[in-house]
């Protein structure tokens, strides 16, 4: 099958999927890049040979890194104080990648393996307990871009995204599907109450009528009586 430009635009991505290039995942980036729409330069993560292998894909000359995304710097990982979690799972949900364990209200933690450095789960907690540090013990000298991530790290994050993202939608379309049936139990029970609400409206009116009746019968034959 022949890839279209947004594929293979998406294929030189480091597939950290971090938004520093200001659009929600790689996919929409690889996107916005095939249309025009965005510049060849956004995305730190992939540094100077990420803009060099894009500008070979799409043409375009290759620019230094838009300041406005960001800088090019070794790939940190995110690490949890854990005797600061509270598990509020607000960094789980924030994890592109699926790469922190946990649970609610019990203590998180990161798969450094996994993580791709992309910061996110940082500003969603509530008690400042995730750090982003260097990987080795010589931060001045580990190396950035493309040279500090592999195309196998690329395609094992990128797959684990799209799991996730998947997972999510299916989520959601149950969640949305049970809110539905609840909301169809809900309707059901009101219209069965109210038919049993006129109902008995209905049987006390008969009632109403019968004693009226007999009432009315009761007074014509008083008044027959008192005629004899």
């Amino acid at each position: 099958m022949t890839k279209t430009l947004a594929d293979q635009i998406e294929d030189l991505l480091p597939q950290t999927q971090c938004t520093k290039c200001g659009y929600p995942a790689c996919r929409p980036y690889a996107e916005a890049i095939a249309r025009g729409e965005a510049e060849i330069n956004q995305c730190p993560p992939g540094g100077m040979e990420g803009v060099a292998r894009l500008a070979r894909a799409t043409g375009r000359p290759v620019i230094p890194i838009n300041p406005a995304n960001g800088v090019e710097r070794p790939r940190p990982v995110a690490f949890i104080d854990e005797s600061l979690c509270i598990g509020c799972t607000l960094c789980i949900q924030a994890c592109p990648v699926d790469a922190i364990l946990g649970a609610a209200k019990q203590m998180h933690t990161i798969l450094p393996s996994l993580c791709t450095g992309c910061d996110l789960c940082v500003a969603p907690c509530p008690v400042d307990c995730i750090a982003m540090i260097p990987r080795t013990d010589d931060p001045a000298h580990e190396p950035t871009g493309w040279a500090a991530w592999s195309q196998e790290q690329a395609d094992a994050a990128r797959a684990r995204h799209d799991f996730r993202t998947e997972r999510l939608r299916r989520e959601k379309e149950e969640n949305d599907a049970r809110l539905a049936a609840k909301a169809v139990e809900k309707m059901r029970a009101v219209t069965a109450e109210q038919t049993n609400t006129a109902e008995e409206l209905a049987e006390k009116e008969r009632k109403r009528a019968i004693i009226a009746a007999a009432i009315e019968r009761a007074k014509q034959k008083a008044a027959s009586d008192k005629k004899d």
